[in-house]
């Protein structure tokens, strides 16, 4: 990585290279590197088993490039790398930014409840803001195709599900099947992250969001798929030791409604069909954690916490068939 940074991006790196994993991220490998003066962040996708769409670090690039000239907090891009002899695999380069993923509700509550329901407050702005953002003014007119949109990612996600199917997952065939009857007609398209959550985002000392992360799901779409997703994330689980964001749990964490009424009193969208989108991003990520689950089962993973995230598949698909059924 050094020859090829001194290569294509002269007097940028002043010593040697020392990389260390971040931990926390489960699909993608993120790196933070520094010659002891500066600082970045690598992006590479992850060991084997790498699902078709997934993982492209051309198009995460190309979305933090573009969204980087906007109001929306994102590293700024240092230079992309398809070539995979360099560290073998495609990767790219971005700036290194100071801030916390929040993670589980223990580090949450260490801001107490004011600043907590702030943070998430802000969180949402900042969704409204990445939303309003006019993709072919970003230069991003072609990065999706909307029409069609919410078709195409129960396909997706149907299509994942199977490519990591090795055991039986009680109820998520009827939830898929459930979805795809009740389409809700979507809102204007906008840029989607696909994974938006407050572990997704840096929050600095001022509570302010520095940098949302993790684009690896971003395209052209309808932009409620991401508020039903941080809907999803705002419903506290009761789960000891989970692996997976807790922080919701956090005194002063907002309800899920009024983050919900936030968004839609900025962004002046028509959110009444939101318990289909959150339904749907209970489903996403129990295929996402199933594939995770298959990786472990491989032996294909990096990090602590990949054991326990079969038994949180179940969890999702009971509280995706729970929304729908209570709307």
């Amino acid at each position: 990585m050094r020859d090829h940074l001194d290569r294509e991006r002269p007097g940028l790196v002043r010593g040697p290279l020392r990389a260390e994993l971040i931990q926390g991220g489960r699909s993608n490998l993120t790196y933070a590197v520094t010659d002891g003066a500066s600082r970045w962040v690598v992006r590479r996708p992850p060991l084997g088993h790498v699902l078709a769409t997934a993982h492209d670090m051309t198009r995460e690039y190309r979305v933090i490039s573009a969204l980087h000239r906007t109001a929306v907090p994102v590293p700024a891009p240092v230079l992309l790398c398809p070539d995979e002899s360099v560290i073998g695999s495609p990767c790219y380069v971005m700036e290194f930014v100071d801030g916390t993923p929040y993670r589980t509700a223990e580090q949450l509550a260490t801001l107490g409840p004011e600043r907590t329901r702030g943070v998430l407050l802000g969180l949402v702005d900042t969704l409204v803001d990445l939303h309003a953002v006019h993709p072919a003014e970003a230069g991003l007119a072609d990065f999706g195709r909307p029409d069609g949109f919410l078709e195409r990612q129960l396909r997706r996600w149907g299509k994942q599900l199977d490519a990591s199917r090795n055991r039986e997952l009680a109820g998520i065939d009827e939830l898929h099947a459930t979805l795809g009857k009740a389409l809700p007609r979507s809102t204007a398209a906008t840029v989607v992250h696909g994974d938006y959550r407050l572990d997704n985002v840096l929050v600095d000392a001022d509570d302010r969001i520095t940098a949302i992360l993790d684009w690896e799901m971003s395209t052209l779409g309808d932009p409620l798929a991401d508020l039903g997703l941080l809907a999803m994330y705002s419903r506290p689980l009761d789960l000891s030791d989970s692996p997976v964001s807790t922080t919701a749990g956090a005194p002063g964490h907002p309800e899920p409604a009024e983050l919900i009424e936030r968004y839609a009193t900025g962004s002046g969208r028509d959110v009444s069909d939101i318990a289909w989108y959150t339904a749907f991003a209970w489903f996403k990520l129990a295929v996402i954690l199933e594939g995770i689950h298959y990786r472990y089962t491989l032996g294909r993973t990096v990090g602590p916490g990949f054991d326990r995230m079969g038994d949180l598949v179940p969890v999702f698909i009971d509280n995706g068939l729970t929304t729908l059924q209570e709307g």
